[in-house]
């Protein structure tokens, strides 16, 4: 598992679907006063991991449905800790739905929130900021995924040209047409890897 994640941080050997059920067995007896100390728990977990694992299970926890109240603008601090200290696509990603989550419950506040990561020094935040809208089909907010993707065009790192072909061959499947418009519009800029992934399925 630790050569395959090439991770620096050792594992225990357990697979995710029991890694997830231990994690909400024990979490299932915690009682949070408050989404502050909730906040604090994921935190702790997180920081205080040794093994990937436990970093697995604080992200459980923080993707808890008992807690979904909590995941509001006042916790995206603690997202974007897991997000630049966790730095590999294993809890980039699925961190990234959860931002989405917040995306589309608050798009006021965290629409200017991501385009302020889409031109972030840490690329990881960046990737976030392309890949967020992977569920919302036909409620993409088009404006923002292309405004997120523009200042990420020429980077040359794998896990951006991925995230930028890999947001629009997810919007293909709800407008092919728009998709191959856009990259025919951008096809100097884009990478071969992000127009491969684009017309993957188109």
């Amino acid at each position: 598992m630790q050569a395959y994640m090439k991770s620096t941080m050792p594992y225990h050997g357990v697979r995710m679907p029991q890694v997830r059920a231990a994690a909400m067995s024990t979490f299932a007896k915690a009682e949070f006063k408050s989404c502050e100390e909730w906040r604090r728990e994921v935190l702790a977990i997180w920081r205080g991991a040794k093994f990937r694992e436990e970093r697995y299970a604080a992200m459980v926890l923080a993707g808890d449905r008992r807690h979904a109240g909590c995941r509001a603008a006042e916790s995206v601090p603690m997202f974007e800790e897991m997000i630049v200290t966790g730095a590999w696509w294993d809890h980039v990603d699925e961190l990234a739905m959860v931002i989405g989550d917040l995306l589309r419950k608050h798009p006021k506040q965290m629409r200017p929130l991501m385009r302020g990561w889409s031109n972030d020094p840490n690329m990881w935040k960046r990737r976030v900021s392309i890949i967020c809208q992977l569920r919302f089909k036909q409620d993409t907010d088009l404006e923002l995924l292309y405004a997120n993707i523009e200042p990420n065009l020429d980077d040359k790192e794998f896990f951006i040209r991925k995230a930028i072909g890999w947001a629009l061959r997810q919007y293909a499947w709800t407008d092919p047409k728009e998709v191959a418009r856009y990259v025919r519009g951008h096809e100097k800029r884009l990478s071969g890897l992000s127009k491969r992934e684009a017309l993957k399925n188109i």
